[in-house]
């Protein structure tokens, strides 16, 4: 699966840039990312449920929101309320994460969680049962366009040993540097959803990228994975 991530889009033309992934039936984007930041979580400000509900309303990709917010127990089911397909908050933020599963889950939506790349899995492991997604973040959150971190793959590896054994039902999602070059190296550690930003929406035809990028996770991964 591709995500491609509207933080590095036009934030002036959203929908064209929503249109721009699609591509044909079966081959665009799996899902649109959409990074929620508040500006105290991390220290950058991008958008809220009101741009979210329009995005919505602009295209049928389904949106996976990763909300980079503090009290996302209070904000969170809001966006799974409007409609998002998949609300990732992160363990770091969260007072009550298994109770903010359930109401994400009740509200219509999968529920996510993600860890900082300086964040431990095994304290979560647990808590992960609650969840639908686990959002590995292989850069600091907050901005877009940093290096890819390929010491979080061992934490990569865990949930997927967890995975395919039967400990965890969850995909395994990455986010953060995943361009040509990381892509192939994600897909081996067994990770299932890949974010991408700059390397889809800085190509000259985004739909395209998305394509390729698909196409070095096939050659790459080991297990077939699972979209939700």
């Amino acid at each position: 699966m591709i995500a491609p991530s509207m933080l590095s889009a036009d934030f002036a033309h959203l929908a064209d840039e929503a249109a721009a992934v699609a591509g044909e039936p079966g081959t665009g984007a799996d899902w649109l990312h959409v990074d929620v930041m508040d500006a105290h979580f991390v220290p950058n400000l991008t958008l809220g449920l009101p741009v979210v509900e329009s995005l919505l309303r602009a295209t049928s990709v389904p949106l996976d929101c990763h909300l980079m917010i503090e009290d996302p127990d209070r904000w969170a089911p809001g966006y799974a309320e409007a409609g998002a397909h998949n609300v990732t908050v992160h363990a770091e933020a969260a007072a009550d994460p298994v109770a903010l599963a359930k109401n994400l889950r009740a509200a219509g939506a999968l529920a996510g969680l993600s860890i900082k790349p300086d964040t431990p899995l095994e304290p979560w492991v647990e808590v992960l049962r609650h969840y639908d997604t686990l959002l590995v973040m292989s850069v600091e959150p907050g901005f877009g366009g940093q290096s890819f971190m390929p010491g979080v793959l061992d934490k990569v590896r865990t949930a997927r040993r967890l995975v395919d054994t039967g400990h965890l039902r969850l995909l395994v999602e990455i986010d953060g540097g995943i361009n040509a070059d990381t892509v192939e190296q994600a897909a081996e550690a067994g990770v299932d959803c890949f974010v991408a930003g700059s390397a889809v929406y800085g190509a000259d035809d985004p739909a395209r990228a998305v394509t390729a990028l698909r196409d070095r996770v096939r050659a790459a991964s080991p297990h077939r994975g699972w979209t939700a």
